[in-house]
């Protein structure tokens, strides 16, 4: 369908062309992560409902969807927009066809601007931007702050192991917010706000929805907390009920996708005349 077959669809209300492939994972009965990819068909409005009008491109209709169980968190206010999911990837092929309202661009190596850069070309969400925190830090980790705001990150994240000296450092040089993650309950999240962090990254593993609520309980009800999620809808729902205000989401690698995609058109191929 051309793109004014598609217009002059939309003013006869055909939605037709909304069908889209949504690109999810859920737990199965061995407990383990699989992919899920289906079609999703437009939905018939609910008079109790408000009606969303929506537009889907023909080449771009297949989406690496976050978990809807996120949108019940409150959500974080930053530089004016309200963000409640954030995903965890540095894939620029995920990012750019996903439907989270953010990135968290957080990796195991050293922190390089040409990566930066990369990501913040790709991306059409705010992106917040590690800056090390094991290996990478002082007066390093200072700078890269500083040039991940001049590219235009939306924060910077430091590691667990970073000292609140450079936490403190870091915030007197950028004014874009400091996010401090936390992966136990014996990190000195209380030092890592008082140094200058605006924000925590909760991230303990099956514990996180029980280090949430502690923390949570620690700090009082205005301390922004980001933390992951989980495998499952519900662990989310735990999560958020524990005091998270965003989520951040691990969607599948590109090569898991193609993979499941590949079995789909397998399985597809056998019932063709």
């Amino acid at each position: 369908m051309s793109k004014e077959q598609r217009m002059k669809s939309d003013f006869t209300y055909d939605n037709q062309h909304l069908t889209y492939q949504s690109v999810t994972t859920q737990l199965n009965e061995n407990n383990e992560t699989e992919i899920i990819i289906r079609d999703v068909e437009p939905t018939t409005p609910v008079k109790t409902k408000k009606f969303i009008p929506s537009y889907q491109a023909t080449l771009k209709s297949r989406i690496v969807e976050v978990p809807e169980e996120i949108y019940e968190a409150s959500g974080i206010m930053i530089l004016g927009q309200r963000i409640k999911s954030l995903l965890f990837t540095t894939d620029v092929a995920i990012i750019k066809n996903s439907n989270a309202q953010s990135v968290m661009a957080v990796y195991p190596f050293t922190p390089q601007l040409t990566i930066m850069q990369a990501i913040l070309n790709v991306s059409s969400a705010p992106v917040f931007l590690g800056v090390g925190g094991g290996t990478t830090t002082g007066k390093r980790s200072v700078d890269l702050a500083f040039q991940a705001e001049q590219l235009g990150g939306y924060g910077v994240v430091v590691n667990a192991p970073m000292q609140n000296e450079v936490i403190k450092q870091i915030n007197e040089a950028i004014d874009i917010p400091v996010i401090a993650t936390v992966s136990s309950p014996y990190d000195d999240y209380i030092g890592k706000l008082e140094s200058g962090a605006d924000m925590l990254n909760i991230s303990g593993g099956a514990g996180t929805a029980a280090l949430v609520a502690k923390i949570r309980a620690e700090v009082g009800p205005t301390v922004p907390i980001i933390a992951t999620g989980g495998p499952t809808g519900d662990t989310i729902t735990k999560t958020i009920q524990a005091g998270a205000n965003a989520i951040t989401y691990t969607p599948p690698a590109s090569e898991e996708i193609f993979a499941t995609l590949m079995e789909k058109y397998r399985e597809d191929s056998k019932h063709k005349d």
